[in-house]
């Protein structure tokens, strides 16, 4: 049984600065030229978080389009809307992956990073996705496989049971190797995938793999005791890539999958 994130302020405050390091801004502009948008097109931006992709496609589709951002967490519409602000054509709303509260066809273009990951009935999320869109209509969704990580520690079966315990935050944390199926089944046409890797070779204090650290800690801190792990193991973990830092053996890859489909 998953145990999920809680997004509130303090979360949604180091999600944003994760998502201004140089790896994550990297996949904003692989999504956007996947997405291509175009001025004029109505776009739902699905967990929208701190808005940094909302902001870009908003200025992309103009005045005339339409970029609306669903999210479930209030923090985060919270810090979306504030950077919106100035863009008329945008609006940030709560809302439910599966439960689209859209008409049909109501848009040129879907998109979500990071968040059907967290959906218990990814099937349905689909299936919303294909109802909302009009016929042509593109979407893209991005999200983790954490079966593709490659993290060195000093201790690898300690790094395996913090990484068991990182992957219960998740309705499914290898969501990609079934999504282009889903897809299809959905009625969807699979159109392009591309991988887009998280990589760190070597320690770098402002990129993805610190910021996944630290949120990693705090979340095997609270939940760890479920899969027999103590918060001095966890801090041990912590502590051990700190002193692989100190002497340049940090190394860090994840892989994310871009799906782009069309209805």
């Amino acid at each position: 049984m998953s145990q999920m994130l809680d997004f509130d302020d303090n979360a949604a405050r180091a999600l944003e600065a994760m998502y201004l390091t140089p790896d994550v801004v990297g996949q904003r502009a692989k999504v956007i030229e996947m997405l291509s948008p175009q001025p004029g097109e109505h776009v739902l931006d699905i967990g929208v978080g701190p808005g940094l992709l909302a902001y870009d496609l908003a200025r992309m589709v103009g005045e005339g389009g339409r970029l609306v951002g669903l999210d479930a967490a209030p923090a985060m519409l919270k810090v979306a809307r504030t950077r919106l602000a100035a863009s008329p054509q945008a609006e940030c709303m709560e809302g439910d992956a599966a439960d689209l509260r859209f008409p049909d066809g109501a848009f040129d273009v879907a998109v979500s990073t990071q968040v059907h990951e967290y959906v218990a009935d990814i099937d349905k999320a689909v299936t919303e996705l294909h109802r909302v869109l009009k016929p042509g209509g593109r979407t893209l969704i991005l999200d983790t496989d954490w079966r593709s990580i490659v993290w060195h520690s000093s201790d690898r079966t300690r790094m395996e049971r913090v990484l068991a315990c990182w992957d219960d935050h998740l309705a499914d944390p290898h969501l990609p190797a079934t999504l282009g199926a889903r897809l299809r089944r959905a009625g969807f046409r699979v159109l392009r995938v591309e991988i887009v890797p998280m990589f760190s070779p070597q320690w770098q204090p402002v990129s993805y793999a610190a910021g996944i650290m630290k949120t990693i800690r705090g979340y095997a801190m609270a939940n760890g005791e479920r899969h027999g792990i103590s918060r001095d193991e966890v801090q041990a973990w912590y502590d051990d890539q700190l002193r692989l830092a100190e002497r340049g053996a940090f190394f860090f890859s994840v892989n994310r999958y871009a799906f782009l489909a069309v209805r």
